[in-house]
C-alpha cells in the first residue's frame, strides 16, 4: 500500500473515530441523562449516562478544580501533541501508526469533553454479574484498541525508528 493510501485511511480512522464518538456521546446525553438507564443481553450491556470529571475509571476526579482542569486537560493536550510529534519523528508507518492514530483519535474526543464541558461522557458498562467495566465510551475503546495495536505491532517487529 503506497504511502498516500495509508494516510488517507489513517485520516478516515481518525475521523471516523472522533465523528462515532461525538455522535454517541450527543446520543447519550439526550437519551440517558436523568434516566435509569437501559440494559441489553440480559444485562450484559449497560447504557447509563455518567460525567467523569476525573481520568481512567474516574482517578483523581476528586482533585482540587485548577489541578483537575490542569492535569487532565491542559496536560493531555500537550500530551497528545508529543505523540503525534513523536510519530512524524521516527516516520511511523503501518499498524503502529494506525494504532497511533486510534489513541490519539481517542484522547482528542475526549480532551474535547474537558475542554468545552470540564467533563467527559460515559455510557457504556459490560458484564457478567457483579463482574463488571468501568463505564466508558467510543474514545476509551478507541484508546485501548490503539495502545493494543502499537503494543502488538512492537511485539511482532520493532518499531519503526529515526531515519
Amino acid at each position: 500500500m503506497t504511502t498516500f493510501a495509508q494516510r488517507v485511511l489513517l485520516v478516515i480512522a481518525i475521523v471516523t473515530t472522533i465523528g462515532c464518538d461525538r455522535v454517541t456521546k450527543h446520543m447519550a446525553i439526550t437519551t440517558l441523562a436523568g434516566t435509569l438507564g437501559r440494559t441489553f443481553a440480559g444485562e450484559t450491556i449497560r447504557l447509563e449516562y455518567v460525567e467523569n470529571t476525573g481520568g481512567f475509571l474516574s482517578l483523581g476526579a476528586g482533585l482540587p478544580t485548577a489541578l483537575r482542569t490542569s492535569l487532565f486537560t491542559f496536560g493531555t493536550g500537550v500530551l497528545l501533541i508529543g505523540i503525534v510529534g513523536v510519530a512524524f519523528r521516527y516516520r511511523w508507518t503501518g499498524w503502529p501508526l494506525l494504532g497511533l492514530g486510534l489513541f490519539v483519535a481517542g484522547g482528542a474526543s475526549n480532551w474535547i469533553d474537558r475542554f468545552a464541558r470540564g467533563k467527559v461522557v460515559d455510557f457504556v458498562s459490560v458484564g457478567v454479574g457483579p463482574l463488571r467495566t468501568g463505564i466508558f465510551n467510543v474514545a476509551d475503546v478507541a484508546i485501548l484498541l490503539g495502545a493494543v495495536i502499537v503494543v502488538v505491532a512492537g511485539l511482532h517487529s520493532p518499531l519503526p525508528s529515526r531515519r
